[in-house]
């Protein structure tokens, strides 16, 4: 089988053979690939190039970032080049990146020096370490997100029901079909290095052990709601609710679980309110809950909440990137499963899929609030393939 490229392929190609102006900072979590992206375009490109890794790199050796640069301008005055890429992969696990970025950046637009730069990193948790102060007008941010079905579809030859289960995950996409060797790789190779590198090591986190039980537990209430005073009472730990909120907030930043609020006309309402967790990835779902695809697959009930995850976490996964931010509504017995709302539209979505016979959401909330368009996916409405293979943006307008 033929590899599989990713569209932001084009986009960072294209980028690199532009005239040096930004920094180019691809930002995702972690095993969407970023890496293979840039090894894919770095092979077809004839601009000569250096690719460092900082994952190994002591965490306070700052002055590696220098070390590394200054060798490709020594390598660039020796041969003669005319331009130079340099790529650093994992760049987020090095104190005061930002600040040895500008430095070394800076240093070379005032000598005209027309060396490139890509820098990896793990989700928004890198933005907050310093691009958008230290680096702020000299970059352009790429978002890597998590794959989508008609990704997983073409390159695995994922099934709908797969994905739904599975996720888009593309590592253990040979794995499914044995789900314990899944899963175990799920946890230790994918979950514990995202949850204690790229979580612990780069927050201020002052209970490790509670934010992992925190992501565990927000994972197996995905497409549910939960009060947090109930969730410190599953978590047996002395937490309080502001410190499992600010987890909820850090692991939203790294694209792994999002704790969504109940859509309201007032900021208050919206962050008193109940969360309902979701996902960002159904395989952190299946993971921490599913028992197996058979047996999951055959009960309607559980296979609907599965279903509304997936969609969920396909709506959370864009969010960012399309600028748009995801609710939920509920008032008594009338539910509407996810509200979308950006700058110029407002969408009701309603997912059936056998979870709920009936419920009266779509109606009591196009009475209440009037929102741009309403619909349902599932049953009696747009097909679950159609919609986890739309692009989105055709659809927030």
């Amino acid at each position: 089988m033929s590899e599989f490229v990713r569209h932001h392929y084009e986009t960072i190609l294209s980028r690199v053979n532009e005239p040096r102006k930004f920094i180019q900072v691809l930002a995702g979590p972690r095993q969407v690939g970023k890496s293979t992206l840039v090894q894919q375009v770095l092979r077809d490109i004839a601009i000569p190039y250096t690719f460092e890794n900082a994952d190994a790199i002591n965490t306070q050796d700052s002055d590696w970032i220098r070390r590394v640069w200054e060798s490709v301008r020594v390598t660039m005055q020796m041969l003669h080049e005319e331009e130079h890429l340099l790529v650093i992969d994992e760049i987020q696990k090095i104190d005061n990146w930002s600040e040895m970025v500008k430095a070394e950046w800076d240093k070379d637009s005032r000598e005209r020096r027309n060396m490139k730069v890509i820098i990896l990193g793990s989700s928004r948790l890198l933005l907050k370490k310093g691009l958008t102060e230290s680096l702020a007008g000299r970059f352009e941010l790429i978002r890597i997100t998590h794959w989508s079905y008609p990704e997983m579809r073409d390159a695995f030859g994922y099934t709908l029901d797969q994905y739904i289960y599975y996720g888009g995950y593309p590592g253990p996409a040979m794995l499914v079909n044995n789900e314990k060797r899944w899963k175990k790789y799920i946890k230790d190779s994918l979950v514990a290095p995202a949850i204690e590198k790229d979580v612990i090591m780069t927050s201020n986190i002052y209970k490790p052990s509670l934010m992992k039980r925190t992501f565990e537990l927000g994972c197996c209430y995905s497409s549910e709601q939960l009060s947090l005073t109930k969730m410190i009472g599953k978590l047996q730990d002395a937490g309080n609710v502001t410190t499992v909120s600010g987890y909820l907030k850090i692991l939203s930043q790294s694209s792994l679980l999002s704790a969504l609020q109940k859509y309201a006309n007032d900021d208050a309402r919206k962050y008193n309110s109940i969360p309902k967790f979701q996902v960002y990835n159904n395989a952190l779902l299946t993971a921490n809950k599913g028992r197996t695809f058979l047996k999951d697959r055959q009960d309607t009930e559980i296979w609907g909440r599965w279903v509304e995850s997936a969609v969920g976490a396909y709506l959370v996964s864009q969010a960012e990137e399309l600028e748009y931010q995801v609710y939920y509504w509920r008032e008594r017995n009338c539910e509407v499963d996810f509200v979308i709302v950006s700058a110029e539209t407002t969408l009701a979505i309603e997912v059936k899929s056998g979870r709920r016979s009936t419920n009266s959401g779509l109606p009591a909330f196009n009475k209440a609030f009037h929102p741009t368009r309403s619909f349902v996916i599932g049953t009696g409405g747009i097909s679950i393939e159609d919609f986890l293979s739309c692009h989105l943006a055709d659809l927030i307008g």
